[in-house]
């Protein structure tokens, strides 16, 4: 028997169709709608922060947050934004689109985490803050050292330094801003939220509310046959709860869909099967956070308002923190991995309260060891717990950093970085996509000419 022969426009239409149906099935899988409405949402975000919250012109922030990310940049071609009041909408070739809303005394809202009035109520009850005057450098070797870091570089991508505060011995010694930023502008913190969220933790540790040893009191992991009962809140905050929850800003990935298509995100991101046993493996994921975030709203009760009456009391009003926004999800979980905003000076205050383990003006707001704890790597990482660290034995380091160092760190080169041995804060805010360091050699050299500058009694010079 004899099979009969195809011809060659046979076979390829049969090949055209397999690719045909090999690109629908992946279409169907990947859903680059889903990533494409996670872009403008992204970018609605930024836009809305930038212009509503910091006062920034729109061109500005376009270019310096939406138009640099590289997920981004290939999509500008058919982007267009439009500003209608209190809301940014940003459309791709009009086929997809995403709104953000600026809600005065509170921050910025996709539609699905639209606040409850309680919520911007509580928001806007709180004090007004003072306007302050920027501290001038003292002598020359400072003011030369802040201003190398505003310098963009030759080659490669703008820092856009939008801030750096200096704080030796918990005074303020130096501070510098670009055009448009005053010492009470808030600026998005983005990923120096955890480190807020870690302090948090701490105090409700220190009124014996919260322990963070124990199983973390998640509903989904009730069950004692679960595998994902035995996570600790220690573990969520060091990175190391094993979730299979992996952070790639891809549009495509599960903290993307977390951060941009997800209304209770506490509760997608809990949803996580294990990828490995806790304690086990370092994986950094905003996931982590967000869980944390679910059980810090649950220990307190009574939602955002609570957790912004709360926040304020324990720990924003005691360290002097006056310009404070904070958003939250639709379950009404802090945004604790990324959508926190503070001055410069507000964050720099948040690094002193480490630096003094804990206490501020007398008053213990962290439990004795708790900062001391965030430096203290996890698993050979170049990451504590809630901060990184360049501190102890390790995989990595960085160089030229001191050996105590530890920091809180953000996406675009947030910064508030610890030294002990010197007694030293410096904050650096700015707007520098350059992935995934963020000019972390431009921080060296400012901390090198920093210590330089103010430090050379310390045991460390």
């Amino acid at each position: 028997m004899t099979v009969p022969s195809l011809s060659v426009g046979r076979i390829m239409l049969r090949l055209l169709g397999l690719a045909i149906v090999a690109l629908v099935v992946l279409a169907a899988w990947k859903r680059p709608d889903r990533a494409l409405n996670i872009a403008m949402a992204s970018a609605a975000e930024s836009l809305c922060s930038g212009v509503f919250v910091s006062h920034l012109e729109e061109k500005r922030v376009f270019a310096e947050s939406v138009a640099s990310q590289p997920g981004l940049h290939p999509l500008l071609r058919g982007m267009k934004t439009v500003v209608d009041g209190n809301t940014i909408t940003v459309r791709w070739h009009g086929g997809f689109e995403a709104k953000a809303t600026y809600y005065p005394g509170y921050g910025c809202a996709l539609p699905l985490r639209t606040p409850s009035a309680a919520t911007l109520a509580a928001a806007r009850a709180l004090p007004p803050a003072p306007v302050e005057a920027p501290v001038q450098p003292g002598d020359a070797a400072m003011q030369a050292a802040l201003a190398a870091a505003f310098v963009e570089p030759a080659q490669g991508p703008r820092r856009n330094v939008h801030a750096i505060v200096v704080l030796h011995r918990g005074q303020i010694v130096a501070e510098r801003y670009a055009d448009g930023f005053t010492p009470e502008t808030p600026q998005i913190g983005y990923s120096l939220g955890k480190s807020v969220v870690h302090a948090l933790v701490g105090i409700l540790v220190r009124q014996h509310r919260l322990d963070t040893a124990a199983p973390a009191p998640v509903a989904a992991w009730r069950d004692a046959a679960d595998p994902r009962h035995a996570i600790t809140i220690d573990q969520l905050l060091r990175m190391e709860s094993g979730l299979d929850f992996p952070e790639a800003d891809t549009g495509f990935d599960p903290v993307s869909r977390m951060m941009f298509a997800t209304r209770d995100m506490a509760a997608y991101a809990a949803s996580a099967p294990l990828a490995s046993p806790p304690g086990t493996q370092w994986e950094y994921t905003s996931g982590n956070t967000l869980i944390v975030s679910g059980i810090i709203r649950d220990t307190l009760g009574g939602g955002a308002p609570a957790l912004l009456a709360f926040a304020h009391a324990e720990l924003f009003k005691p360290l002097g923190m006056e310009h404070v926004l904070m958003e939250f999800d639709g379950a009404q979980s802090l945004i604790g991995s990324t959508r926190v905003y503070a001055s410069a000076r507000d964050w720099a205050r948040l690094g002193q309260l480490y630096l003094d383990d804990g206490m501020a003006a007398g008053r213990r707001i962290l439990p004795e060891g708790w900062a001391a704890s965030a430096g203290k790597r996890t698993l050979g990482a170049l990451y504590g717990s809630g901060f990184w660290s360049n501190v102890g034995p390790g995989n990595e380091s960085i160089d030229g950093l001191p050996a105590d160092a530890y920091f809180a760190s953000g996406k675009d080169g947030q910064r508030v970085l610890i030294v002990p041995s010197d007694q030293l804060v410096i904050v650096r805010l700015g707007s520098t996509v350059d992935p995934p360091r963020y000019d972390m050699k431009g921080l060296v050299k400012l901390v090198a000419d920093v210590r330089a500058a103010c430090c050379k009694n310390s045991p460390t010079h």
